[in-house]
């Protein structure tokens, strides 16, 4: 069988669901540059804060972020929240306009219509490669994670089934075992934060997004590479169309 021949090879997720890329830092050197070295895990943490706050909500979509006042609230200097800014300005959650600062990005319809083809390629391919690659530890892990969702659905649970959702997720891209598929569904997924649990609010979504997973699961359990493959395409593709429905369905109250 393909799954017990690679448990020897691939990551397992049998004993805890962990994020497969993780960022990595270099060993800090024990010499002058220690003061640098403080500056940069400064600005690392600033940016984490600042990101948090932003798929929380506590900024909204198009706002300006003024330098002074967040200094003022994070009891830092310009520096690293300069630093901070850039790092989060290139992952895509800021916009920068020169001479004017920092401006929270705002996830248009035609940037959510050119990502999730792309996303659902790519975790399309990590279920093909978790087919492949799942041990029996590993689908008896993604059962209590099934039943767990299947849980917060029947609950109407939409945060808790969300973390849950994520947990799967990670754990499909985990057992993928490809670093470069977890790095471009990384980035690409700290844009679609920005709008992507809206999704599980447009009616009758969340129910639909079990069945979804379960679909996935199934091919999942019987190593169906492509099954997998095509189930997982099918799950994003329908989430872009539940977000499409969503924002019809506000402009229609709007206009109402």
């Amino acid at each position: 069988m393909r799954g017990s021949t690679k448990e020897r090879e691939s990551p397992s997720i049998s004993a805890s669901i962990v994020h497969f890329f993780q960022a990595s830092t270099a060993t800090p050197a024990f010499n002058a540059r220690t003061m640098r070295l403080v500056q940069n895990s400064l600005h690392q943490e600033v940016a984490a804060t600042l990101r948090e706050q932003i798929f929380a909500g506590v900024y909204a979509p198009g706002s300006f972020l003024d330098e002074l006042v967040l200094c003022e609230r994070l009891q830092i200097s310009r520096t690293p929240l300069r630093e901070a800014l850039k790092v989060l300005t290139a992952e895509g959650l800021l916009r920068h306009e020169p001479r004017r600062g920092c401006f929270i990005s705002e996830v248009t319809e035609k940037d959510l219509d050119d990502i999730f083809p792309v996303i659902a390629l790519l975790e399309g391919r990590c279920a093909y490669e978790a087919a492949r690659n799942a041990s029996d530890a590993d689908l008896a892990a993604l059962t209590t994670l099934h039943e767990r969702l299947n849980s917060h659905a029947q609950a109407g649970r939409i945060n808790d089934y969300y973390d849950t959702n994520f947990a799967i997720h990670e754990a499909i891209i985990t057992l993928a075992d490809n670093r470069w598929l977890a790095v471009a569904i990384a980035d690409l997924r700290k844009i679609l934060k920005l709008a992507r649990a809206k999704q599980l609010h447009a009616p009758g979504r969340l129910a639909q997004s079990l069945s979804e997973h379960m679909l996935v699961f199934a091919a999942l359990k019987a190593r169906d590479s492509k099954g997998a493959e095509a189930a997982m395409r099918t799950h994003l593709t329908r989430q872009r169309e539940a977000l499409r429905e969503l924002a019809r369905n506000q402009r229609s109250k709007v206009l109402a």
